[in-house]
């Protein structure tokens, strides 16, 4: 309970505060420069969940553990969630600095490819009834689909020119001011700190959901 009050609080006042405390920064069309405090933490808890599902997924695969194929799938899961907030505020930054919310640019291109790869992880699941084969091949599937994640998240979009700004995951070497700096990782952890809220949440869900589940073929 402790840890909701404190994570409310604390998202609160970094909203407020990117609002309310930062000037927008130079070189950006009107206010759009704030987004920043928004965008680039759900893509870095996008990336977090998705390296989260692998290693979740590597641990079921060898030990057979139900309780990490649980947490396989719910990192999986919000991982695709932060990704499309990614992507949506991504686009509201483009309509606002390049005139349209799509473009087609290699970040834009790269991120859809990963919904895309993520999405077919839960068809997967989806399709195959049997719930050992299930966990089995969602496991490997999860392993195979993050190491896409490298490639389509750090290296295509550099080896392509693009019209994204540079070194938006790494504050420090863009000129930013330690009081946006501040701002910027304070809003980095209190989206991590959500993500594993939002986490130990769904992982209880699947949980009581399995005992029905259970219980149910029983009778």
């Amino acid at each position: 309970m402790i840890f909701k009050i404190l994570l409310t609080i604390w998202m609160s006042v970094t909203i407020f505060a990117a609002f309310l405390c930062i000037e927008p920064a130079a070189g950006f069309p009107g206010e759009v420069s704030r987004i920043l405090f928004f965008h680039v933490p759900t893509a870095w808890v996008a990336t977090l969940a998705f390296f989260l599902s692998m290693i979740a997924s590597c641990v079921y695969l060898i030990t057979r553990k139900v309780n990490a194929d649980f947490l396989a799938q719910s990192s999986a899961e919000l991982g695709f969630l932060f990704c499309f907030l990614a992507t949506v505020t991504g686009s509201i930054f483009a309509k606002s600095t390049w005139g349209s919310f799509w473009n087609w640019d290699p970040r834009q291109t790269s991120i859809v490819m990963l919904l895309m790869i993520y999405g077919a992880y839960f068809v997967l699941r989806s399709a195959v009834p049997d719930h050992e084969k299930r966990r089995v091949f969602a496991g490997v599937y999860s392993i195979l689909a993050f190491c896409t994640v490298p490639f389509l998240v750090f290296i295509v979009p550099r080896i392509t020119s693009s019209l994204h700004p540079e070194d938006t995951l790494n504050p420090a070497g863009s000129g930013m001011d330690t009081k946006t700096l501040i701002l910027f990782l304070s809003s980095l952890f209190a989206y991590t700190g959500l993500f594993v809220w939002m986490l130990r949440l769904k992982v209880r869900m699947l949980k009581i959901m399995d005992k029905e589940q259970g219980v149910k073929f029983k009778v």
